[in-house]
């Protein structure tokens, strides 16, 4: 194994920050390389955590989680999935998908059909609650969104939804 040179592995900027008393004090997200110094993944993931947690919290008493929402979102624009193609849309485990529609259909807000022709397939479509519940949550979500587009104007919001949704896109070979 080769030794890396001084020169790629010192940072330009001290590598922890120390409080009076010594103990390295954590940087407050936007600070060092939390903020625009970060790398573009770190960032990305950073926001997907603000947003989530913020979304547990927006739909806590809804009894939803945003995995949950992210479900039943998928069902509502596309309805008759199947838990695998529920899994690979929200990014989620076959098994936690399997976990939240059980959850999802005992509390009568989805319901399983058997496919017409692959009788095994079972396929998932929201029921009226479902949809009344979809609707409560994506209220709130919508409240969120316009908080995270805050300040930005329609061309800039536009140019952003293009290059997250290009990042998928490019990367998506990756995933395999």
């Amino acid at each position: 194994m080769t030794r890396k040179t001084a020169d790629i592995t010192r940072s330009k900027a001290p590598r922890k920050a120390s409080t009076d008393d010594g103990a390295v004090r954590v940087p407050a997200p936007g600070e060092g390389k939390r903020g625009e110094d970060g790398y573009l993944g770190y960032l990305l993931r950073q926001a997907h955590a603000a947003v989530r947690l913020t979304m547990e919290r927006t739909l806590a008493d809804l009894g939803v989680t945003s995995p949950q929402f992210a479900v039943l979102t998928m069902l509502k624009a596309y309805p008759g999935l199947s838990g695998a193609d529920v899994a690979r849309l929200t990014f989620l485990t076959p098994q936690t998908v399997g976990v939240i529609i059980r959850n999802l259909e005992r509390d009568g807000a989805i319901v399983m059909t058997p496919h017409p022709v692959h009788g095994r397939i079972q396929q998932w479509t929201l029921t009226a609650r479902g949809t009344t519940l979809l609707k409560a949550c994506r209220e709130r979500v919508i409240a969120l969104e316009k908080r995270l587009a805050e300040g930005l104007d329609a061309r800039a919001e536009a140019s952003i939804r293009r290059w997250l949704a290009n990042i998928a896109t490019e990367l998506q070979d990756d995933q395999a």
